[in-house]
């Protein structure tokens, strides 16, 4: 089955290596332990947390052929690797990473190793660092930025500090003319749909995508410690450090491991996942952000028609707001307080919203 994005994307490379989505407070919204779980897939680590969490089953929908060829390499990794090694074969840490890959070809499928055999560049690179969105941002760290901060203030800004020492640091240093003009260049509509996603994800976009996201950017380098933000690590210094997501953090490797075989893959839409199948918990990225409202309104019904009792909705708005409407206030109740509360914490700073529902049966 089909989701309305298809007929405007192309979907047969990796636009993401790694999710950008923070994981800490999805897990908060959608409490996985003992849950079957729906998840979109896009490079597979959030769908991961949820075994650490202690999901009783993840069922993974995801329509890129390359997405899934990701977490594949994911889950063999986590099969005969340790979390060092998964590392290294990411390209978080320096390693013989065609060696790691032999590794895990046993437990990889025909198609998988032919893929990843046909793109064995991105192998010796690292196949954590090979997304269309993490080439946008490389562009952003190494050609755009240095026009306007210097290397040196780059690190400063990931120095721990108080709230107050924040905001006087953003104010005074960081947030100059040449930075809001760079922002709103870089993170236009334009470059962004041609650089970092696709000129179709804007199709329901109002108003200006650099402003709003400019918004948040603030709220992270103040509200938030940059020290501890993972996302923001890597987009300054294209890689995670010391600050690493939930699924890759090494007090949830063994857990992962210990329950791999809970996950499975439906190469197709979350549509198509929607079948006879009863869902407690849904991973839903931010699929309605490419989706018209009518479209949205009709996918929520279909999930409310294969969920459990007080089954968990997450998924965030990045600039379209999306969100179940009146005529389903009977079947899916926004869990406003809680929504709002996480979202005060996303430390992937892009989105405008993060949005929590309980299904009512």
């Amino acid at each position: 089955m089909k989701t309305e994005i298809q007929d405007h994307a192309e979907f047969n490379a990796v636009r993401y290596a790694n999710c950008w989505e923070d994981a800490d407070i999805l897990m908060r919204a959608m409490q996985p332990e003992g849950r079957h779980c729906l998840s979109i897939g896009s490079a597979g680590d959030n769908s991961f947390s949820m075994l650490a969490e202690g999901a009783s089953r993840v069922t993974i929908a995801e329509m890129n052929p390359a997405q899934v060829a990701c977490i594949k390499l994911r889950v063999a990794a986590y099969k005969v690797l340790d979390n060092r090694e998964l590392l290294e074969l990411l390209g978080e840490l320096e390693g013989d990473r065609l060696a790691l890959f032999e590794r895990c070809k046993k437990e990889l499928d025909g198609e998988s190793i032919a893929y990843w055999e046909h793109f064995s560049d991105h192998i010796k690179t690292g196949f954590g660092k090979v997304g269309k969105f993490e080439n946008y941002f490389r562009l952003f760290r190494e050609k755009a930025l240095p026009w306007v901060h210097s290397r040196k203030l780059t690190s400063e800004l990931l120095e721990s500090r108080t709230r107050e020492e924040r905001e006087t640091f953003y104010e005074k240093k960081w947030n100059t003319w040449r930075w809001r003009l760079l922002f709103k260049l870089f993170f236009s509509r334009f470059v962004m749909g041609r650089l970092g996603r696709d000129p179709s994800f804007f199709k329901y976009v109002e108003g200006s995508v650099a402003d709003r996201i400019l918004t948040r950017v603030r709220h992270a380098l103040v509200e938030l410690e940059p020290s501890e933000n993972p996302y923001l690590r890597y987009i300054l210094n294209g890689s995670y450090g010391d600050s690493l997501p939930h699924a890759l953090r090494e007090e949830n490797f063994e857990k992962i491991r210990a329950n791999i075989d809970k996950l499975s893959i439906i190469p197709g839409t979350v549509e198509s996942a929607l079948t006879d199948q009863k869902y407690d918990a849904y991973n839903l990225s931010d699929i309605f952000e490419y989706m018209s409202d009518e479209n949205t309104q009709n996918l929520l019904e279909k999930i409310h028609s294969q969920s459990s009792n007080g089954a968990r909705i997450v998924y965030w708005n990045m600039l379209a707001r999306r969100e179940s409407d009146q005529s389903l206030r009977s079947k899916i109740k926004p869990l406003i307080e809680l929504s709002e509360e996480l979202f005060q914490q996303d430390k992937a700073f892009f989105y405008s919203r993060f949005i929590v529902e309980e299904v009512i049966k």
